[in-house]
């Protein structure tokens, strides 16, 4: 007589509540109207000790293995930290309470030497400015600021200054960097920081997600070729301390992309009535700042004749520079005024190479401290550099 019971009841006789046999698993169908419980396997003895051993030694293989390309093939340095909205609104914050701050885009953010302002003056500025972004947007930024009573040294791109209309790059970390102070953001933007003092393969630039387009090079029909895009140049230290990428100056083929991303700043000529909403407009931040006993005082750094060309004509000093300080009654430091600051390398023709920086942040703080009793030249001042200082022999003699 067979016996009523299937042989998948039986097989359950003796076991675990919910365990099923080896190889056994019952499904909804075998139990009609009944609710299907979650099956309970044993874990099979496995030398896990070994396993972890040996996962974790592969892990770090390869991660030395990735830090090793990162430093030895693509030239990458730990301590190259990075820029983010959150860096950005902490050094936004700490510029209320700062005697100096700069504001502007990409070329007074390359360009200034903070330790060189510091030996020359005794005081550290706070540097938020933001690439590609608009300078006269982050002014008003700050005349909108009642608790901002400090020194704004206002750095300029003329063509982006007069003719861009919104504010670039930098939007969104300007609109929300009051919400950017979040305790999941400051622990994120800390343990990032601390990781990247260490790991040079974390650089933002070279992240595997950003560096995969890349290797596109106009094979997909009808979409923009990466090669339009700006890739790294520019290493990123504490206190959002940016100098020129190195090898911007060594490889011929990063140097000429970087060239060709710039587009020689061709564009439209700005016409008068845009430059003079401009500096009406800078006028009143000017006079906002200056009621609540602050000042600014505008900085143009040097760019290259390939495409100074293109800013001059599309606006010439004398419609857009000068006008600006009169209409404003502000001062300010061009470049083309002063003399130690003239021929310096700017090896993809928009911002100077690491060591020039330096020398034109000699030129225009010993020049600021002229224009304003908020800093003084230290007793104790290094002698001033030159182009000497900065450009090659081989450049030098040309």
């Amino acid at each position: 007589m067979h016996s009523s019971t299937s042989p998948s009841e039986r097989g359950l006789t003796g076991t675990r509540d919910g365990a099923l046999p080896p190889g056994l698993r019952k499904t909804a169908a075998d139990r009609p109207g009944q609710a299907q419980p979650v099956p309970v396997r044993d874990i099979p003895r496995q030398p896990w000790v070994k396993i972890g051993t040996f996962a974790f030694a592969g892990a770090a293989l390869l991660t030395a293995a990735w830090e090793w390309n990162a430093r030895a093939n693509i030239g990458l340095r730990a301590g190259d930290i990075g820029d983010s909205p959150q860096a950005w609104a902490e050094a936004r914050r700490a510029a209320d309470k700062a005697p100096v701050a700069i504001v502007g885009d990409s070329r007074i953010l390359f360009d200034t030497d903070q330790g060189r302002f510091e030996q020359l003056t005794g005081v550290r500025p706070v540097q938020v400015s933001h690439v590609g972004t608009n300078a006269r947007t982050l002014l008003e930024h700050f005349a909108n600021d009642p608790n901002f009573h400090g020194l704004l040294i206002v750095g300029m791109a003329d063509t982006m200054y007069f003719g861009m209309p919104v504010i670039g790059l930098g939007g969104n970390a300007v609109h929300n960097y009051a919400k950017n102070d979040k305790p999941s953001q400051l622990t994120g933007l800390w343990l990032d920081r601390w990781l990247q003092n260490y790991l040079a393969f974390m650089d933002d630039d070279y992240r595997l997600s950003i560096m995969l387009p890349k290797l596109d090079h106009g094979w997909r029909k009808g979409t923009d070729s990466p090669y339009e895009n700006v890739w790294k140049i520019s290493e990123d230290f504490p206190g959002r301390q940016y100098f020129m990428w190195d090898r911007i100056e060594s490889d011929a083929y990063l140097r000429g992309h970087a060239r060709h991303a710039w587009d020689g700043f061709k564009g439209p000529n700005i016409p008068a009535p845009l430059a003079d909403k401009v500096i009406a407009r800078t006028a009143e931040a000017v006079r906002r700042i200056r009621a609540r006993g602050g000042d600014v005082i505008f900085v143009r750094p040097p760019s290259a004749p390939q495409i100074r060309v293109n800013e001059q004509q599309r606006i010439p000093r004398a419609l857009g520079w000068d006008r600006l300080l009169v209409g404003a009654n502000a001062k300010g430091i061009h470049a083309d005024d002063l003399s130690q600051a003239q021929h310096l390398n700017l090896p993809e023709w928009s911002h100077l190479s690491r060591k020039c920086a330096a020398v034109f942040t000699d030129a225009y703080v010993r020049r600021l401290v002229e224009l304003t009793p908020r800093l003084k030249l230290r007793p104790n001042a290094p002698p001033p550099l030159s182009r000497a200082d900065c450009v090659p022999q081989n450049i030098a003699s040309r």
